[in-house]
């Protein structure tokens, strides 16, 4: 199942995607695809509706997409978790998850534009796979418990400001909790759905030009395995969101640097959860 949020910023209702396209309306099962709706069961109440066709189809044009969760408690990302982006930085392979959080404020809705940060000169592209926290989950035994605690899967941008991050301070939160600089979506996939989430191609370009093409296959730490790591540290809570990392092919590990400026549009996309497109302009 694909849920999204439709309707401008604070306003968006949320919506069923179908196998066919269609946009139903979830109004009338949930206010909202938050952290209480996946862990009441909603997907399971939302999944009856559209079986029952109890729900409306939503005249989408003009209509604009959201980020599929409302704003989430956490951001949580791993870096360097594909052994090609590390050695494209110049880093050392990790040996344990590089942990770091994002402000939440950052979730912005798969289209949005994205701002360049006043004094930026070194803003750069991330595609990742986020996965969405379904269960609250503390202390989990191993991959299999960590399996039954996630709702679903998305596209995330983590965009990143490389100066900020790396030049200004020893901790990476300056350069990673700038505005809008967490594109999600454009929905959540269900867990059932996406199946295997060490199996889908990630894929970036700017401008029309190919600049990210990898595979969750070669993450250095799986899914299964950061959830797990994670719940051993802090609580995850229903709606918490997890990026798993980038592979190679951002600006900072390119021949020249070509980092994002005003006016260039980046497009990215996660095999079966759809795409993403923004335009950058200046803060």
């Amino acid at each position: 199942m694909k849920l999204l949020r439709l309707g401008a910023p604070g306003e968006e209702r949320p919506a069923v995607r179908t196998d066919e396209g269609r946009l139903l309306d979830l109004s009338s099962v949930t206010p909202d695809i938050d952290g209480v709706f996946l862990a009441s069961g909603g997907v399971d109440r939302a999944r009856a509706a559209v079986a029952a066709g109890r729900l409306p189809e939503l005249d989408a044009d003009g209509l604009r997409i959201g980020a599929p969760v409302t704003r989430p408690g956490k951001v949580i990302c791993v870096g360097l978790n594909y052994r090609d982006h590390a050695a494209e930085t110049g880093a050392a392979i990790p040996s344990r998850p590089v942990v770091f959080m994002k402000d939440p404020g950052t979730v912005v809705g798969p289209y949005d534009e994205v701002l360049i940060p006043r004094g930026s000169v070194k803003t750069d592209w991330e595609v990742e796979l986020a996965v969405v926290i379904g269960q609250r989950a503390r202390y989990l035994d191993g991959p299999r418990a960590a399996r039954e605690v996630i709702a679903g899967y998305a596209i995330s941008h983590d965009v990143s400001e490389r100066e900020f991050q790396l030049e200004y301070s020893s901790q990476w939160d300056l350069g990673k909790s700038c505005e809008t600089f967490n594109p999600l979506g454009p929905w959540l996939v269900t867990a059932d759905e996406v199946g295997d989430p060490q199996n889908l191609g990630l894929h970036l370009s700017v401008n029309g030009e190919k600049r990210q093409n990898g595979h969750t296959g070669d993450m250095i730490f799986p899914v299964d395995h950061l959830v797990a790591y994670l719940s051993q540290y802090m609580v995850l809570q229903p709606g918490d969101v997890i990026n798993t990392g980038t592979p190679a092919g951002v600006a900072l590990g390119l021949p020249g640097n070509p980092f994002l400026r005003s006016g260039d549009t980046v497009e990215l996309s996660v095999d079966g959860l759809g795409g993403q497109r923004q335009t950058f302009a200046q803060a």
